[in-house]
């Protein structure tokens, strides 16, 4: 029996298959080595029962999660699930490796992650090739959706929003600076508070100053990320995966086609394929 799990720092989907078929899926807590310690994703994966009922079975387990690029965070990660999953060989590689595999396959190409964070790479068949991308949530993650919570916080308490948005924004949140300030800098889980608004863009996602925000954010991520690897790496096919790329494909298109760029597959749940790859 096999598990493949790819993980962002907001939601880690899991698919559990023997011989091909689906015996289990579930959707838990993101899992990322670099924001929780071991204690935390013991409670998470204690608190589903599928993963309960299966973890004796699980033979093989391949993760691909944000945060674990190095080696010595993928064995942190692998012998905490280890002490859950006792009779598994696991296998722990970063998220914009399992991102490579869901959108190429074996075959080359540039990959871009916009979920809960962001990052982008050249993919030779086998790998992706490192960057210096990947900063998190802080220094980097331009288009994802912790990037979209910070954007409209910001013009939130900068009294920036329309009025007709604002109102939303208040009924939805009814929020203040000390709430947000605090909420962000002195509680746990700043990067997950991020990317739950997530839900209001999609919401108000045809509201023309939401769409401002959107398009500025691919810009940057286009300035960032994109198309200094495709200038190292010219004539390959653009490849994105993540939840953000899912729900504004139109958006994001319309901005590589004004940098005369075609996007070849969007993949908004890259946990399909992975599960394919591997089961197959």
């Amino acid at each position: 029996m096999i598990a493949v799990v790819y993980s962002g720092s907001k939601s880690s989907f899991w698919r559990i298959a023997l011989d091909g078929k689906v015996m289990a899926e579930c959707t838990i807590p993101g899992i990322n080595p670099r924001l929780n310690d071991s204690k935390y994703i013991i409670q998470q994966l204690n608190k589903n029962i599928s993963l309960i009922n299966y973890a004796e079975q699980v033979k093989k387990m391949k993760i691909f999660a944000a945060g674990a690029s190095s080696k010595e965070s993928q064995e942190a990660l692998a012998n905490t699930l280890n002490l859950f999953f006792k009779n598994a060989k696991i296998k722990v590689k970063d998220d914009i490796y399992g991102a490579s595999i869901a959108a190429c396959y074996d075959k080359s190409g540039i990959v871009g992650i916009l979920g809960s964070g962001a990052n982008c790479a050249y993919f030779n068949g086998k790998k992706p090739e490192k960057n210096n991308f990947g900063l998190g949530y802080i220094l980097g993650d331009e288009g994802s959706s912790n990037y979209f919570g910070k954007m409209i916080l910001k013009n939130f308490l900068e009294d920036k929003l329309p009025a007709d948005l604002k109102k939303a924004f208040d009924h939805k949140y009814n929020l203040d600076r000390a709430i947000v300030l605090e909420r962000i800098y002195k509680k746990h889980g700043a990067q997950q508070y991020l990317t739950s608004f997530l839900d209001f863009y999609l919401e108000n996602r045809s509201h023309k100053f939401i769409q401002q925000i959107v398009d500025n954010a691919f810009e940057k991520y286009f300035a960032t990320y994109l198309l200094p690897t495709l200038s190292k790496h010219p004539n390959q096919e653009i490849h994105f995966v993540g939840a953000v790329a899912g729900n504004f494909q139109e958006n994001l298109r319309a901005i590589a086609a004004k940098h005369q760029l075609e996007i070849m597959t969007i993949t908004k749940e890259p946990i399909y394929n992975l599960l394919n790859y591997y089961s197959n």
